[in-house]
């Protein structure tokens, strides 16, 4: 059975015959049988997938237009509404909810053609790195199934990852996108906040939550990207410009120099692995010898993102969380009790699992009378501090570049029991999320221990379509061979 590289490929094979939309879905289920046990599906669509093939496979005989992403197959977080589908969060208090109606993404894939083949499992409400909060247990990384894969979206990096889907749906908080990409060597992006309409995905924090894409490749991202972008009237925080047509745009005949920059804070943290820091020095060291502009900048806020995004996205999470009561939907409590408040606390505090909780009650007290101005309100200005800071950068650098984790994949259950470590873990991600920048992840490298990672690459809002044909050209490019970068 042909294994499509690309959906270019794909639907090239697809229009001179070689393979059938029918014949696709059914090699992805057969696939998704198989590797099961990875636990990254929450549910598969496999009736309604082969139905929609059977649709997309007549309408192409009968010489139909034909969508972007025609036939293509894909998979989304389980934090994405999908009409008449089951959407939990990977929480127990939404177990069994069917959503009402469909995300602007969603609907914009299912326009132009998608198959969507299931939903993905998660760390519950997006609130987690490694993809161990769920209420459907661990999700698996394909390449050493004693590691993680990642989080929060570590079920759609394993679907990509092992094959399991084309391209897969997931959401970024504060790189819940490119910290799995990172761990199961896949491309992991996280647009410009209100690029992509939120409208349908189920909030963590509000401010903070963008959907994000991960795929085998570039010019996949790309393709969807222009597919869900854009503006959307269910999201007053989108922007009002149509999106580029990124995926005809990313090959250009002439080979551009960048300016481009990385924060010595940064590669040189205590916290960081010595061999992805020798990895990227030695890619910025090709980069240069490419004709490329790089330089180091001081970034003295470094040890205030980690502090400044928990403070912030918990206090979101503590208010769009309040609606979970048992009352309209989702879990209930069978406690017999009849008072009220006690009701709440028995639904809630069965419903929700223990990092959901300890995040609800650390934003509840940064609320809270007398701690609010000492925490809340501080974290606003350092994070307006780093939008300023951030805005100077841009103005002579057009990328910057950073690792995505300090760390390949750990073991399971490895940081389960110090949440200040694995909250810590998330240093280098959060940035993009804190000051609504895109950011990429792109697979360049391999640990000594045998696990991938990525180079995480960012650039000034809206500036998505220069990231990704960089993106593209440092992929096709930078090839990493036993720690050596090489053309």
């Amino acid at each position: 059975m042909f294994e499509p590289s690309t959906i270019h490929d794909y639907h090239d094979k697809l229009m001179n015959g070689t393979v059938s939309c029918v014949q696709t879905v059914q090699f992805y289920l057969q696939k998704i049988e198989e590797k099961k046990h990875l636990n990254a599906f929450v549910e598969v669509y496999a009736q309604e997938a082969l139905d929609r093939a059977s649709q997309l496979d007549l309408i192409q005989k009968q010489g139909k237009p034909l969508g972007k992403l025609h036939a293509v197959v894909i998979g989304i977080k389980d934090v994405i509404c999908y009409k008449d589908h089951q959407v939990s969060a990977a929480s127990k208090i939404l177990r069994g909810f069917t959503s009402l109606f469909s995300s602007t993404a969603v609907e914009r894939l299912l326009e132009e053609g998608a198959i969507i083949i299931g939903n993905l499992n998660c760390d519950e409400f997006a609130m987690g790195s490694t993809n161990e909060n769920s209420s459907y247990g661990n999700v698996l990384n394909s390449l050493d199934e004693t590691r993680v894969p990642g989080g929060s979206s570590g079920g759609s990096a394993v679907a990509v990852q092992a094959g399991l889907c084309m391209v897969a749906l997931g959401s970024d908080t504060g790189g819940s996108v490119r910290q799995p990409a990172d761990f199961c060597g896949i491309v992991g992006f996280k647009p410009t906040y209100g690029l992509i309409s939120r409208h349908g995905l189920i909030a963590y924090a509000s401010s903070f939550d963008q959907i994000g894409i991960l795929a085998s490749n570039i010019p996949d991202v790309s393709l969807v990207l222009e597919v869900i972008a854009g503006p959307d009237d269910y999201d007053s925080t989108v922007t009002q410009k149509e999106p580029e047509i990124y995926s005809s745009k990313l090959d250009i005949d002439k080979i551009q120099k960048y300016r481009i920059t990385y924060f010595e804070d940064a590669l040189f943290h205590p916290s960081l692995d010595t061999e992805i820091r020798d990895q990227i020095l030695q890619s910025i060291d090709q980069l240069i010898a490419d004709g490329h502009s790089v330089q180091p900048v001081q970034f003295e806020l470094m040890d205030y993102l980690v502090s400044t995004y928990y403070v912030l996205t918990t206090a979101e999470a503590s208010s769009n969380l309040s609606r979970y009561d048992g009352v309209k939907y989702g879990y209930r409590s069978k406690s017999d009790q009849l008072d009220l408040t006690d009701f709440y606390k028995n639904t809630r505090s069965e419903g929700f699992g223990k990092e959901v909780k300890r995040r609800i009650m650390l934003g509840t007290f940064v609320l809270s009378t007398g701690y609010y101005d000492a925490y809340f309100t501080k974290a606003q200005q350092i994070r307006n501090l780093l939008s300023e800071k951030l805005s100077l950068i841009f103005n002579d650098f057009d990328f910057i570049l950073m690792p995505n984790s300090p760390t390949t994949a750990f073991k399971i259950a490895e940081k389960t029991e110090d949440p200040v470590s694995m909250y810590l873990a998330d240093i280098y991600t959060v940035m993009a999320n804190l000051i609504g920048i895109p950011a990429i992840s792109i697979p360049l490298y391999k640990h000594s221990n045998g696990m991938p990672f990525g180079l995480q690459i960012m650039s000034n809002r809206f500036n998505e379509l220069a990231l990704l044909r960089f993106a593209h050209q440092t992929m096709q490019q930078l090839v990493v061979v036993d720690g050596k970068a090489i053309d």
